[in-house]
């Protein structure tokens, strides 16, 4: 998979959809700044919470976006090596199948 031809139609799809239901498209957007700011933790662990879900519910485009951001909040291959870990025990089989690909992604990516 090209991990950054793929966030790039993703964006265009999600900003086609912004322009049609900006309600919720903004709505998205404030939990999300909301949720992901420095707190009790950090930004980096958040997005390594937010990468395990993305496994877990095996959605691609989060798996890639949260990759990207975790890389930026300063999260190492070693780190997202270990959430891979973590939400293959919670996920069994399938997250080790889209565990696999958060870690192509970070080295497509990072």
């Amino acid at each position: 998979m090209d991990w950054k031809a793929h966030l790039t139609h993703q964006s265009t799809t999600l900003d086609t959809f912004r322009k049609a239901h900006p309600g919720a498209g903004k709505g998205f957007t404030a939990l999300h700044h909301g949720t992901l700011t420095e707190g009790a933790l950090s930004v980096r662990e958040k997005e390594l919470q937010a990468l395990a879900i993305g496994i877990v519910k095996q959605c691609t485009d989060c798996i890639g976006f949260h990759i990207q951001a975790a890389h930026k909040a300063g999260a190492t291959r070693e780190q997202v090596a270990e959430t891979v870990g973590v939400a293959m025990m919670m996920g069994g089989g399938p997250a080790f199948m889209y565990g696999a690909k958060a870690l192509e992604a970070w080295d497509q990516l990072t």
